[in-house]
């Protein structure tokens, strides 16, 4: 069965970076679009980041020029690269996995930035 795995989530200070991993299991990852998404508490879920299948990466202006998207389709897993990180980027990270007719969401990694 197909799953999304995240890791690489931790406390932080602000200023500093974090490097997220999701790593991908079943078939035709190469094929699918990758997101990131995250969800601080008592608020909506909210899209951070998207590479495609072609390497297209689009990103919310929250966190452009701080983030950056990026995807080894060799070892199936798409990376979150979050410099310069703002307590309010505190959230718990998720990646989505999409293609027509098909969604699945990772369990989620807890990203704190604080003293």
């Amino acid at each position: 069965q197909a799953q999304l795995v995240e890791s690489g989530g931790g406390l932080v200070q602000p200023g500093g970076s974090l490097r997220l991993s999701c790593a991908a299991s079943g078939s035709r990852f190469s094929i699918n679009t990758m997101d990131w998404y995250r969800q601080a508490p008592g608020k909506q879920r909210e899209w951070v980041a998207t590479i495609t299948s072609d390497g297209s990466t689009n990103y919310a202006d929250s966190v452009k020029g701080r983030f950056t998207i990026d995807r080894d389709n060799a070892k199936n897993t798409v990376y979150l690269q979050m410099n310069s990180l703002k307590p309010e980027d505190s959230a718990v990270y998720y990646c989505r996995s999409v293609r027509p007719g098909y969604i699945i969401w990772g369990q989620g990694t807890q990203v704190t930035v604080g003293s």
